[in-house]
């Protein structure tokens, strides 16, 4: 912490600020915290979170977690990029926690990331735990790095999926995934 707080003070002289000056001089330890705080998913594994409630179960229908919040950081540029992750499994057997589904997203995305690889990684995570019959992932998200600075396409939204299994080889089971995040059923 005290590493991440010089070099935050330093960066803020490099920028021409003055980081004594009365609004500056606590920023560098609380951008440090926030920085902790934004990749605290260095520090976690998402395999454990999952292997922490795994139960039998012979349910073998979709379970799908949709709208899951994604705080994350670009990281090409540091900045964040926000969205939601719709995430669905179809048990093989085995089923787990849903809240499970939901931390092993905030897992991966306080990581510096790239959206596409933040999407495979909830999936090859959920599919290598739990062994489902497939495994359905569907993020969109608003990328500051597009709408503050570069390109400034402010209502740019991008969207990645990936899928395993029977969302790969039954186009009825990926249509159904796909419509069932595409309503509000609540």
């Amino acid at each position: 912490m005290k590493d991440l707080q010089h070099h935050y003070k330093e960066i803020l002289k490099l920028l021409g600020e003055d980081p004594e000056r009365e609004g500056l001089v606590k920023t560098p330890e609380r951008v440090a915290r926030a920085m902790e705080f934004f990749t605290k998913g260095y520090g976690e594994s998402p395999e454990d979170i999952l292997r922490s409630a795994i139960f039998r179960e012979e349910y073998r229908q979709m379970v799908l977690v949709k709208d899951i919040e994604i705080y994350s950081l670009c990281e090409h540029h540091l900045l964040p990029f926000i969205g939601k992750a719709h995430v669905a499994y179809i048990p093989d057997g085995h089923i787990t926690g849903l809240s499970k589904i939901a931390r092993v997203v905030e897992c991966f995305a306080r990581r510096l990331q790239v959206q596409e690889r933040l999407t495979v990684q909830i999936r090859d995570c959920i599919h290598q735990v739990l062994k489902p019959m497939g495994v359905a992932v569907v993020i969109e998200a608003a990328h500051t790095c597009m709408s503050m600075r570069g390109v400034q396409k402010q209502n740019s939204v991008t969207t990645t999926s990936a899928f395993t299994g029977v969302f790969l080889s039954q186009h009825r089971t990926r249509e159904e995934f796909i419509t069932l995040i595409s309503n509000n059923l609540h």
